[in-house]
């Protein structure tokens, strides 16, 4: 009892130390392996040499669906509403006519303001004969300077008349294509809000027509993305670079739609109250698929981050000093170094300080490594995706077979309490 006593002392005294060295030692010398007495084999990994480089980003906001040309239909002119010529919810056309307000009386207007118009021009001939024939009788000496001037100035009036009917003719014309309300743009209209046989006047709102190809999204741009979005188009001068793709979310947990459009809009000013940016893309929209209101999120392609230094998500790890990743010496063993994180752009993550251009960093699975570990250094070969779905998969398969074995287990638990019972 006393020898047992001892070993057991002395494992735990060798426990604690190990601890005390994994976590302040990470200088020491790789760990051996007991067996055989030799050392473990070096720990096969990839390794990339730190070097800049641009990262794509990937960036979604919040925001509605708008129809940016969407019209409310007003009536112009005052009337009797006497017939409606489309059907509630249905695609009308640029120029088509959608109500008539009687339009036989404003017609009528239009005939009487014609003839006044013809009235006006017959006096002003007249006016301009007699004119001309009181200007040659002047010169004869037969008609005093008064007559001469009394018909000039009735042929002022008469011009004045025919300039006065012309425009009561041009206003009567506008009344009686009021009369005739036709659709302004091509949309998807509304209910009716007047029934037929209805009194409407000049304001009264009619219908409501909404485009529904193009559609536009106005969201709002943190200022961090804003300044480096804008920082980013001050270099290439072109916004159609940066490609936005619209996230419909569906019902009932379906994946919903996918539209892509382009990025035509960047505010030049921060909102006080919000810190932001506004921006706004558009959207084709050509079947209908999605409507104005609906609750969209904005992804913007084509962002990224220039000259920074950036690893493979999962080759950051966390340490006792918060994240960290390994760092290989020229003997190729494990330094763990803490980091600073920057941003995480897909499957990479910026690092802001910590490590520096050509140091050799492990960027693989950092299962069963630790500081003093030697690495095999295997090729990286530059697609972080890929790793970060292999080590995805590793887990899967590993949690696979943990469930696996804990239902293996379970089930043979009453057989084996069974046969105990029956001995």
């Amino acid at each position: 009892m006393k020898t047992a006593f001892r070993f057991g002392r002395a494992g735990l005294l060798v426990l604690v130390a190990g601890l005390f060295l994994a976590a302040c030692g990470q200088d020491e010398a790789p760990a051996q392996a007991q067996q055989g007495g030799q050392e473990k084999p070096p720990h096969p990994v990839e390794v990339a040499e730190l070097s800049r480089q641009d990262v794509a980003l990937e960036r979604s906001y919040p925001s509605l669906l708008r129809s940016d040309d969407e019209v409310t239909l007003v009536a112009r002119v005052t009337g009797t509403l006497e017939q409606r010529h489309f059907e509630p919810g249905e695609m009308v056309e640029e120029g088509q006519v959608l109500y008539s307000i009687e339009p036989d009386v404003y017609q009528a207007v239009v005939n009487q303001r014609e003839a006044d118009l013809q009235s006006a021009r017959a006096e002003l001939e007249r006016a301009q004969r007699d004119a001309t024939r009181f200007e040659r009788l002047l010169s004869q000496n037969s008609v005093s300077r008064q007559q001469y001037d009394q018909a000039r100035s009735e042929l002022g009036v008469a011009r004045a008349a025919v300039a006065q009917a012309e425009a009561a003719l041009a206003s009567a014309r506008i009344d009686l294509d009021y009369a005739e309300v036709t659709a302004p743009v091509s949309g998807m209209i509304s209910l009716s809000r007047v029934n037929v046989g209805n009194l409407v006047s000049n304001g009264t709102q009619l219908a409501t027509i909404t485009p529904l190809d193009p559609l536009e999204v106005r969201f709002q741009l943190p200022q961090r993305d804003a300044f480096e979005l804008r920082r980013q188009l001050a270099g290439s001068g072109d916004i159609a670079e940066i490609r936005a793709v619209l996230q419909v979310p569906g019902l009932d947990g379906n994946a919903g739609e996918r539209l892509e459009g382009r990025l035509d809009f960047l505010g030049s000013r921060v909102e006080e109250g919000t810190s932001t940016v506004q921006a706004s893309a558009t959207f084709t929209n050509p079947e209908g698929r999605v409507l104005p209101g609906q609750f969209v999120r904005v992804g913007l392609e084509g962002l990224k981050r220039f000259e920074v230094l950036a690893v493979p998500e999962i080759a950051v790890g966390q340490g006792l000093m918060g994240p960290q990743v390994f760092v290989l010496d020229e003997d190729n063993v494990a330094r763990a170094r803490p980091v600073g994180l920057g941003e995480v752009a897909g499957p990479w993550q910026i690092l802001r300080d910590g490590v520096e251009e050509g140091e050799r960093v492990v960027v693989g699975d950092l299962a069963g490594i630790e500081p003093g570990v030697t690495i095999d250094p295997q090729p990286f070969d530059g697609e972080a995706g890929e790793i970060v779905e292999e080590v995805e998969e590793q887990e899967r398969q590993a949690e696979q077979q943990e469930v696996e074995a804990a239902a293996e287990a379970e089930s043979g638990a009453p057989a084996e309490g069974a046969e105990d019972n029956a001995s």
